[in-house]
């Protein structure tokens, strides 16, 4: 039987004291606006502004431009104090804190460590850096009492021709926090498989892959990351619904009538998961609204969703927020916030023992009570 306290929309307040999972977070989308100042300061990198607030601002205003080339520009002057050890570790352990602050207890953090070089790092010295400063971040989420396990994610720009050395960079440190591997970037012109010897190695060594598409461009980009390049995983993959085909009511089952093309009915029949990004995907035009944007609908289409924010700082967001814009807007309820948290713990690149654990000690007890 129904409670008014079950029925009723969360709020965000509720959303955030619940565990969570993160699955899709760029580290250098989400540093704190004070933190930028600091080191940019220090580094002598010029920004709009040195007042922390207003900087926040010009990220987000900036960010709402309505295209990814627009909103890629903004990584300038994040990058630009991330090219330290100090930095990145800096970086990377508030970071870890912010997640936890926001009831996440499981999150998966991804950077490209080719763009961490002008300051004269190796690509090894970056990824020991954001290990150590992610290690940090856990201690010190542990110490304040919103324990949180954070993995990361290797990324190899995919306009740039350095993926099979960013595969072997991630896969030397497989045992040392770094759970999976990505490529991210323009996506136009730069198909996935252009990496696919990269992909080729990483399957051989049994290393987990998750791949951006059909965020920017359309279902050529998914389909050439789930066939040619085995993702596990799709980076946004919003664009997955221009293969479905929505009709009028829902069928017997309770599903929205529709019909899928073949590529939308391989992604759901065999569950690679979306890592889907509202306010991202209405600041970057791949959504017109957070109340039309596709994730509902796939949701109630049985597609593998989870729920993530891309870039926090870009989109003045959390997760907690992202999942009450989607009560407030798409009218989403406490069962779709559990659901979507379940899947994408499913999905994570934790092993299965792990991941049991943390739905059967945390996750679940807290949804049921």
């Amino acid at each position: 039987m129904s409670t008014p306290e079950s029925t009723t929309p969360p709020t965000i307040e509720r959303l955030r004291a619940l565990p969570k999972v993160s699955l899709h977070d760029h580290l250098d989308g989400g540093l704190r606006p004070a933190t930028i100042v600091e080191i940019a300061a220090a580094n002598g990198h010029r920004l709009p502004t040195t007042d922390p607030e207003e900087l926040g601002a010009w990220f987000r205003d900036a960010a709402d431009s309505g295209t990814l080339v627009r909103y890629l520009e903004t990584f300038d002057h994040t990058v630009a104090v991330m090219q330290d050890a100090e930095s990145l570790a800096r970086v990377a352990t508030e970071a870890v804190l912010d997640l936890a602050a926001d009831g996440i207890v499981y999150g998966e953090l991804r950077y490209a460590p080719e763009q961490h070089l002008q300051g004269g790092l190796s690509l090894d010295e970056v990824v020991v850096a954001v290990e150590e400063g992610m290690r940090r971040g856990e201690q010190l989420a542990a110490e304040a009492g919103t324990p949180i396990r954070v993995g990361t994610l290797v990324t190899a720009m995919r306009h740039a021709d350095r993926g099979l050395e960013i595969a072997e960079l991630a896969l030397r440190h497989r045992d040392a926090g770094v759970v999976g591997f990505d490529i991210a970037g323009a996506e136009i012109g730069f198909p996935p498989s252009n990496h696919l010897a990269a992909f080729d190695r990483l399957h051989a060594e049994n290393f987990p892959v998750t791949i951006h598409a059909g965020e920017a461009f359309g279902l050529p980009s998914i389909a050439d990351a789930v066939h040619p390049c085995g993702a596990e995983r799709i980076g946004h993959g919003v664009r997955i619904i221009e293969d479905v085909e929505l009709g009028e009511g829902r069928d017997r089952f309770g599903l929205p009538v529709a019909k899928l093309g073949r590529l939308a009915t391989w992604v759901r029949d065999r569950g690679i998961v979306l890592e889907l990004c509202p306010s991202s995907n209405v600041q970057t035009g791949a959504a017109t609204s957070v109340a039309d944007h596709p994730v509902t609908v796939l949701k109630d289409l049985g597609f593998s969703i989870s729920v993530n924010t891309d870039n926090r700082l870009m989109s003045g967001t959390s997760l907690s927020k992202e999942f009450s814009l989607l009560v407030d807007e798409a009218g989403w309820d406490l069962a779709d916030v559990e659901r979507a948290t379940i899947t994408a713990l499913s999905a994570s690149f934790l092993p299965f023992p792990e991941r049991l654990a943390i739905a059967s000690d945390v996750i679940r007890p807290a949804y049921s009570a």
